[in-house]
C-alpha cells in the first residue's frame, strides 16, 4: 500500500508511530511525506528528521519550510554579517523556524550534516501508481500551471509556494496530491478534513493549527485520524 501524509509541522514522532501503527503500515508499505514537517510547533520536526534518516520506506518530498531551512543553512557555519543573510534568516524565523533550529543546534555537527545532506537529496515531487491510478506527489500543487507543461518543467518555488483554488484543475491523466494549504482555508466546513476534486487532491488538515494530521491510503483512499 502507497501511504501520504502532509504538513507536519513539529508533530510529535511518537504520534506519528501510532498513527502509522493504526494504519498497519508493514514492511511492504511505502509513506510519502509531502513537505514541511518542519517549523511551528514542538520540537520543529527534528524529531521526524532522525527518524527519516533511519527510514528506507519513507520519503519526504521537500516543502517550502525545508526549502526554508536550507537557504538558511549559513546558521551552522557561525555568524553572519551578509545582510541579505540575514533578512532571510529573519523571513524564516517569522515563519516558525525557530524552534527548528534551537532543536538543531542541540545536536551535534555531524548529526546536523547528516539531516541537511538528507534534506538536499530529498526530490520536489514523485509521481507513483496505486490502486491502478497514478498520481503526482507534490508539496502545494502547481503554480503558474498549464497542461501542456511537463511536470519536469517546473521550478521549486512553483511546487512548493502554489495556493489553488477549489476552481483549480490539473492534470487530466494524473491525479495530483499536495499540502501546503490547509484545507480549513477553503471554509469551515472544510477543517480537518481531506479535499478531493476531479483533478487533484488537498491532505493538509491543519496539523500546524492543531489538528490531527491525516493519513491517506491512495490504493483505497481510506483515511486515518489519532
Amino acid at each position: 500500500m502507497t501511504y501520504v501524509i502532509s504538513d507536519l509541522h513539529g508533530y510529535p514522532i511518537e504520534k506519528l508511530k501510532m498513527l502509522l501503527k493504526k494504519a498497519g503500515f508493514g514492511e511492504s508499505d511505502f509513506l510519502y511525506i509531502l513537505g514541511d514537517v518542519v517549523d511551528r510547533n514542538g520540537d520543529g520536526g527534528v524529531g521526524i528528521l532522525l527518524w527519516l534518516l533511519k527510514q528506507d520506506k519513507v520519503q519526504l518530498i521537500l516543502g517550502n519550510h525545508e526549502t526554508m531551512l536550507l537557504s538558511c543553512d549559513f546558521v551552522f557555519d557561525g555568524i553572519t554579517e551578509d545582510r541579505e543573510k540575514i533578512e532571510r534568516l529573519g523571513d524564516y524565523m517569522l515563519s516558525g523556524g525557530d524552534v527548528t533550529l534551537k532543536a538543531l543546534k542541540k545536536l551535534p555537527r555531524k548529526t546536523q550534516r547528516e539531516i541537511l545532506d538528507y534534506l538536499r537529496g530529498c526530490p520536489f515531487y514523485k509521481t507513483v501508481t496505486a490502486g491502478g491510478k497514478d498520481y503526482v506527489l507534490v508539496h502545494s500543487g502547481f503554480d503558474n500551471f498549464g497542461k501542456n507543461r511537463k511536470i519536469s518543467d517546473y521550478s521549486p518555488d512553483e511546487l512548493v509556494w502554489a495556493w489553488p483554488e477549489l476552481y483549480t484543475e490539473y492534470y487530466d491523466d494524473i491525479h495530483t496530491v499536495f499540502g501546503h494549504t490547509p484545507t480549513m482555508s477553503y471554509g469551515g466546513k472544510y477543517n480537518g478534513k481531506i479535499i478531493k476534486t476531479r483533478t487533484w487532491t488537498n491532505i493538509d488538515g491543519g496539523a500546524a493549527f492543531g489538528n490531527e494530521p491525516i493519513l491517506l491510503c491512495l490504493d483505497d483512499y481510506r483515511q486515518f485520524k489519532l
